[in-house]
């Protein structure tokens, strides 16, 4: 396997000048990460059941606090990096508590009148277990009494079985809260997309990559993600509207419902009784992204700008303490302003500039090289591109409002990348005549371009191994560079498998199966119709009658010019076959892990009239490979 190479005297130069544009030095978000600290877990190691960590800080030894920016890491990175070290249960104010850096996000408790209001529960179920044991051992034996949703992405709701016992999801005796919209989001970004999403998320935090300073050091947003048993239990309870007010466990919350923020389905609220204001992921410890590129709906920077705002006004001049999903909090009502001020800012300078410059006929990869932060939010760490970046975040606002094409007609149906990569090779005189000029160009430190031109040669011809390692040389050197966490991971994951090319496999490597099997009936045939493939469908045309019958819904499930349909309470008397099934039978044949005979043979299912229908509909189902390649055609 080939390993990484050492930075070259180009990286080390933009390092140093990086360094003097950055904010002035400062011990205060070190001190506000390491406030209230209670105990933790020796390097935080969290260990799933057949004994294989899912979480080990102590593979980030590396980066002590006080240690110098190597070579091989932005400077500023390496600072948030640093911070994002620091792990453990910590005290944010009385009745409030955190466990951070056990997981890519924060799980929060509150300590109720009966026991622990569990906010956002990690993306592990072995991360949040371990996170609630810490807090029972120094805070009391006491139940979960309620789980807060604060939006729909997994780092917020995926460990929420190591938080609950089956009695508490089964019985409903926990609360568990979300903010409307939901659960539709969370299947919408995760499964729908899921296998898409996914592996993109391989590169996006350096899943795969060694930890070290040449390799994965940080996301950002926090360390990496756990990889651990992923979960979803529906909410049980819905919030739907601004200035909702619950009692939950004697706890008064008051809610401001913020979508199309930082998820499509987001919610802040404040603890009068605390005043204490939690902002989910809407402000955080750097710029978020507008576009994530893992890969979702790009978000709208001019709402969350707008609900930051509305934030201020409803909860400011009473918050004595701001805490999030994601890194440290901030105490001091001025303090918690100023921050809320200048996210809120942020994004919406992001959003207005990006238009002026598309105004001015800008197309997004110019606007991207054109636009700055003013010097008032320069000057703040906070505002600093560790996750997302002011480049592809101007991009995601033109995407937003003007779509993917830039209106230049030559890019309205360009070449696919092979067929394109052949013609630029046979242009610039053959692979050998690339190679010898992106060569020099590499020497220049000359990386965007080295990327750019020899990615044509690797679509071109991906065994062509100079291509493919010139390639990743560049694209390690334009990751060494990276502030942005992510950046830094998609470039130096990509350097790896263009070294390494993963050997093909005859049959697809699904992904992870949890949420599936999690998911209500709607939103599993919502996930089966993406499935479909409609070639093989052709002219079909299939209808059947299905009961569910560990729920009592009903659906007409209906395959018509290549479209799977579904609709809810209704049955057709010319359906090929009327189906009685449990919910967990229909996951494991839309898996592919039983069939339908194994179904049936079990009394899970019973099936009157043509059985071969819902066969036949099954096999017209893709099954995803996870391990498509990105960087190779």
């Amino acid at each position: 396997m080939q390993g990484p190479k050492d930075a070259t005297d180009a990286t080390r130069r933009a390092h140093k000048a990086l360094e003097a544009t950055l904010p002035k030095a400062s011990a205060d978000d070190f001190d506000n990460s390491r406030r209230g600290f209670i105990a933790t877990v020796p390097d935080a190691t969290i260990l799933n059941a057949a004994g294989h960590a899912v979480w080990d800080m102590g593979t980030f030894a590396f980066e002590a606090e006080g240690s110098e920016a190597p070579d091989t890491v932005n400077p500023s990175l390496w600072r948030q990096a640093q911070l994002n070290t620091i792990h453990g249960l910590f005290k944010v104010t009385d009745r409030i508590y955190q466990v951070r850096n056990f997981d890519l996000s924060n799980i929060t408790f509150i300590e109720g009148d009966k026991g622990y209001i569990v906010i956002d529960p990690l993306i592990s179920s072995e991360t949040a277990r371990a996170s609630l044991a810490l807090m029972r051992q120094h805070r009391g034996e006491k139940p979960v009494t309620a789980v807060i949703y604060t939006h729909s992405h997994v780092d917020h709701y995926g460990g929420v079985k190591g938080v609950l016992a089956d009695e508490d999801i089964s019985g409903g005796k926990v609360r568990i809260i979300a903010p409307e919209g939901f659960l539709e989001h969370a299947v919408s970004e995760n499964v729908l997309a899921g296998n898409a999403m996914g592996r993109r998320a391989t590169y996006m935090y350096g899943a795969l990559l060694p930890r070290g300073t040449k390799g994965h050091v940080d996301a950002g947003l926090g360390k990496t993600v756990s990889l651990g048993e992923v979960s979803l239990v529906p909410p049980n309870e819905i919030v739907s509207e601004t200035g909702t007010k619950l009692v939950v466990d004697g706890v008064e919350i008051v809610f401001q419902m913020t979508p199309d923020t930082e998820a499509p389905a987001e919610m802040n609220f404040f603890f009068p009784q605390m005043k204490a204001l939690c902002m989910a992921e809407n402000c955080s410890c750097h710029m978020h992204n507008i576009y994530t590129p893992r890969g979702a709906q790009v978000r709208d920077a001019k709402s969350w700008s707008y609900y930051i705002n509305e934030a201020i006004d409803l909860f400011g001049a009473d918050t004595e303490v701001l805490f999030a999903s994601h890194h440290w909090p901030r105490w001091g009502r001025d303090t918690a302003t100023n921050f809320l001020k200048k996210q809120r800012d942020m994004y919406k300078y992001v959003h207005d500039q990006t238009l002026r410059l598309a105004n001015h006929g800008l197309t997004p990869i110019e606007i991207a090289e054109e636009i700055a932060l003013p010097p008032t939010l320069a000057s703040e760490w906070y505002t600093r591109g560790y996750y997302g970046t002011l480049n592809h975040n101007a991009k995601a606002v033109y995407q937003r409002y003007l779509g993917w094409f830039d209106g230049n007609p030559a890019n309205l149906h360009p070449l696919p990348p092979v067929e394109a990569g052949k013609r630029y090779v046979e242009y610039m005189g053959g692979a050998a005549a690339l190679l010898d000029k992106a060569r020099e160009a590499y020497e220049r430190g000359e990386y965007r371009w080295v990327a750019q031109v020899v990615n044509h040669l690797v679509f071109a011809d991906p065994a062509n191994a100079d291509a493919r390692h010139l390639q990743a040389d560049a694209l390690e050197q334009l990751g060494y560079q990276a502030e942005s966490g992510p950046w830094r991971a998609f470039y130096l994951t990509a350097a790896m498998e263009l070294r390494n090319p993963r050997p093909p496999s005859p049959t697809p490597r699904p992904g992870a199966s949890g949420q599936i099997r999690a998911l209500p009936v709607e939103q599993l045939l919502d996930a089966l119709s993406v499935r479909l493939n409609g070639t093989k469908a052709g002219a079909l045309e299939i209808a059947l009658n299905m009961r569910f019958t560990d729920t009592g819904e009903t659906y007409l499930v209906s395959l018509e010019n290549a479209v799977l349909h579904h609709v809810r309470g209704k049955k057709s008397a010319r359906a090929d076959a009327s189906i009685a099934i449990t919910r967990a039978a229909f996951a494991d044949l839309v898996l592919g892990e039983k069939k339908v005979g194994d179904v049936v043979a079990a009394g899970h299912a019973k099936i009157e009239g043509k059985a071969e229908a819902l066969e036949t509909l099954l096999s017209l189902f893709d099954v995803f490979d996870f391990w498509f390649e990105i960087v190779m055609p």
